[in-house]
């Protein structure tokens, strides 16, 4: 697939487009939230469902797709510490079978094991490797995360022109990570919303792009009306 953005980067990966959107460093240190923290990014699919569960209804993927997702994150993520251990902080995130590794991790060595293992997960179609080879990320650092997602998620929800849960958020160390299931239109106006946002560092698309009409298509059809 040829990208029609100018980006600075741009991998096409069949069906699924994967750009980075670069933004001036803001960083804003936040410890509101820090309690809840138990990994250094916070996943979300906006409008209904939270980390870890099971997504509602209105999400894009079907709901053998989402039980699979959640199935890929758990079997993954166990391999990776059984085999990797406190080596590396990775977090494991899937959608539509496309895994996402955040994180840090001690070697180029680890980069390579991590991708391995995730890749012979059962259903795993596709592993992004996003994990930096730097220490671990500190606890102001997975805050302002919590922080950054709180405001993606009410800007997603205010924009009259978007779906919100049609977009699966993952934020690491300022970076913002959108995967899901849409077109060309949503894909942009998201990414320009959150490129805005305080606190954002870059914005990093991993979307697989479906038509107008196949959106329209999936969107529910108004009740009929009785005379």
């Amino acid at each position: 697939m040829t990208s029609r953005y100018t980006t600075n980067r741009d991998i096409s990966l069949n069906n699924i487009t994967f750009r980075t959107f670069p933004r001036r460093a803001l960083l804003l240190a936040a410890l509101a939230g820090a309690a809840l923290l138990n990994t250094a990014c916070v996943p979300l699919l906006l409008g209904g469902a939270v980390a870890g569960g099971l997504t509602v209804a209105t999400d894009r993927r079907t709901s053998g797709t989402q039980v699979e997702d959640e199935g890929i994150e758990l079997k993954a993520g166990q391999r990776i510490k059984e085999q990797l251990g406190d080596r590396v902080h990775v977090n494991v995130n899937s959608y539509n079978r496309v895994v996402l590794l955040t994180g840090e991790v001690r070697a180029e060595e680890d980069k390579a094991a991590l991708v391995r293992i995730a890749g012979g997960v059962e259903n795993v179609g596709k592993v992004l490797d996003e994990t930096a080879v730097t220490f671990q990320s500190s606890l102001g650092s997975r805050s302002n995360d919590v922080l950054i997602q709180s405001k993606i998620k009410a800007t997603l929800v205010d924009a009259k022109d978007l779906i919100s849960n049609a977009f699966y958020v993952v934020v690491e160390r300022g970076d913002v990570y959108l995967l899901g299931r849409v077109t060309e239109r949503e894909a942009q106006r998201a990414s320009d919303l959150i490129a805005g946002i305080q606190g954002v560092k870059k914005v990093v698309r991993c979307f697989e792009l479906i038509s107008e009409q196949e959106l329209a298509e999936q969107l529910p059809r108004p009740a009929a009306k009785t005379p």
